[in-house]
């Protein structure tokens, strides 16, 4: 790959994502096989807007670790940093999907999984630092020798434009809330962004109601605070800027990875000089498309199919939920399945 522009850092494994919809897992008997893990998604949403990113994760040394960085690479992304690790087995995470609003995620990570187990002497310093964007999820920050890892990253790199802290909050790899805001109050003296949902927001500065988490996340030292808020849409704020942008409405089928298409195009928006307002209007426009997909890494829309939602068209091109799933079905698993 030419010249790195984006390194993302953290989770990485298999999605394996039901061919059927409104059933439980113990009733589905087709998935298919996706690449998965948030800041990887979020890498393969910033390739596919044409960007050159990495990702510096850890993969078992078994089929699906291997199916991992080829299918990354094939997405796109640059499997330079990737470490195997001989120990683990490559996670996976499987989904059921109730639309419009009912996702739950099951995740076989125990003990413990390799992305965890990336440690300082694995990282490049010198391309961390030098990165034009540099992106880090707090899952990352959640255990031991990852944890030190993150924090060697950030140090080396210092509070560098881009350093976007995705604040990623999820309670089953924390012992409490408490242990989390400790590890997000420190990494933030290192973040230039900060992007998180509500509750996100409450473990990272101890506030929920957007304009007060905006405003401690500023206060933390970021320039830029990202408050997602579901329905309300999204609000950003920097010292001199607050900017709030409407959700778009659009048919839901599967709202993972929404958040990671998200990201895609924040590192996309921070990148090209975008305004705020232009970029979270993308952002938006990004994960709303995702939303109306069955997977979440084939699924990161192009610039052409964000420009078609924003202009009012159909980025789907008028598929169904059933055209959806027989592409997925026709074409094998973790291939592109749009027309």
């Amino acid at each position: 790959m030419a010249e790195l522009d984006i390194i993302t850092v953290g989770r990485s494994g298999v999605d394996l994502y039901p061919l059927e919809i409104d059933k439980g897992l113990e009733d589905i008997s087709s998935f298919g096989k996706f690449l998965g893990g948030s800041p990887t998604n979020v890498a393969v949403a910033a390739a596919r807007l044409g960007h050159r990113p990495a990702v510096i994760t850890g993969v078992g040394e078994d089929p699906f670790g291997r199916y991992v960085v080829q299918e990354m690479e094939r997405l796109g992304v640059s499997g330079r940093h990737v470490v195997p690790n001989g120990e683990l087995n490559t996670p996976i995470t499987l989904c059921e999907i109730f639309p419009p609003d009912d996702f739950p995620l099951y995740f076989y990570r125990r003990p413990s999984a390799p992305d965890l187990q990336i440690a300082p002497e694995h990282l490049d310093l010198e391309a961390i630092r030098e990165v034009p964007l540099f992106w880090f999820s707090g899952t990352g920050l959640s255990e031991e020798p990852s944890r030190s890892a993150h924090h060697a990253a950030l140090q080396a790199r210092g509070r560098t434009t881009h350093t976007v802290f995705d604040l990623d909050y999820r309670p089953m790899f924390w012992d409490s809330v408490r242990e989390a805001r400790e590890q997000y109050r420190e990494a933030l003296q290192y973040a230039t962004v900060a992007v998180g949902n509500k509750e996100e927001c409450e473990v990272a500065v101890g506030e929920t109601e957007p304009e007060r988490a905006a405003d401690a996340l500023l206060e933390a030292g970021v320039e830029i605070a990202i408050v997602k808020q579901g329905p309300r849409g999204v609000l950003g704020k920097t010292r001199d800027e607050r900017v709030e942008v409407a959700p778009n409405l659009i048919q839901v089928i599967n709202g993972l990875g929404a958040g990671d298409s998200f990201g895609g195009s924040l590192c996309h928006g921070l990148l090209t000089g975008q305004s705020l307002e232009e970029t979270l209007t993308r952002c938006n426009a990004a994960g709303a498309i995702v939303t109306s997909r069955l997977e979440c890494s084939t699924a990161m829309p192009t610039t052409e199919e964000i420009d078609t939602l924003l202009a009012g068209g159909d980025p789907n091109q008028g598929q169904t939920v059933e055209q959806m799933l027989s592409a997925l079905r026709s074409r094998g698993t973790g291939q592109e399945a749009r027309a």
